[in-house]
């Protein structure tokens, strides 16, 4: 089964002469060669986080969806949230035409499904897992210990033992989004290798990872870092910190 994106089309969309139809090609087929070129740049400079429809460049999304989205019961939820959730009671919603679907909430934290995963095989995962409060990412002191169990947890339930889950949050610099956001997703096929070259530190217990991470990426002389949390086979966990972004370093953050 696929995930399949929607093709959205305007209240101007009609039928084109074949008069017409040349020349509008040729101004089409350069469109998309200009968006493909936007698209190359945006990976480029770091920005991993797909947004909704009508979203491009807005920082504030996941915040947005944070305070707006998860409480479905006000009476005009359906208005004041732009992404509703797909159980809600607000029409033609789903999580393919950028509703917001949920795996796992709890009174601290919530973990979303992440757009990356429209149009990929079902084998495929990636999900957010993000505080309630505000807390803006790694840079941020009030980073909450005990997202990441939470996300384990959440990871766990969706790929149940795979050795190759893994937790990443991106540096400031690589980032899209303003609200702290914990990748859930798969490392790469080369991942081992390449973890195996790094410095990294074990926990057992992920309530340790922020501080092993901060005091790890003072050691390597790192004021912006990334952090990627996986199994270590003879228990706990393997925490790195690394300056570029460890979603794209070392896991399928994407299926295409």
């Amino acid at each position: 089964m696929i995930r399949s994106c929607p093709v959205v089309a305007g209240p101007h969309t009609f039928a084109l002469s074949s008069a017409v139809r040349q020349p509008v090609r040729g101004i089409f087929s350069r469109m998309v060669r200009l968006r493909a070129l936007f698209a190359a740049l945006l990976l480029a400079i770091g920005v991993s986080t797909p947004l909704p429809a009508g979203a491009a460049g807005d920082r504030t999304v996941l915040w947005n969806i944070v305070t707006n989205c998860l409480d479905a019961s006000g009476a005009d939820y359906c208005t004041v949230c732009r992404w509703p959730r797909v159980d809600s009671a607000c029409s033609h919603r789903s999580a393919s035409n950028g509703a917001t679907e949920v795996w796992a909430e709890s009174a601290d934290f919530v973990v979303l499904r992440d757009s990356k995963m429209c149009g990929c095989p079902e084998g495929f995962v990636h999900g957010l897992a993000i505080p309630r409060a505000r807390v803006t990412g790694v840079e941020d002191p009030r980073r909450p210990d005990g997202i990441w169990a939470f996300a384990w947890a959440a990871a766990r339930k969706r790929m149940g033992d795979d050795p190759a889950i893994a937790l990443a949050v991106n540096p400031l610099a690589q980032r899209g989004q303003d609200q702290l956001h914990v990748h859930l997703l798969r490392l790469h096929g080369d991942a081992g290798r390449l973890i195996a070259q790094r410095a990294k530190d074990r926990v057992q217990s992920l309530d340790h990872v922020w501080k092993v991470a901060a005091r790890r990426a003072a050691a390597e002389g790192l004021t912006d870092y990334g952090v990627l949390v996986v199994a270590h086979r003879e228990g706990g966990f393997m925490v790195l910190v690394a300056q570029d972004s460890p979603e794209k370093l070392y896991t399928d953050w994407r299926c295409r």
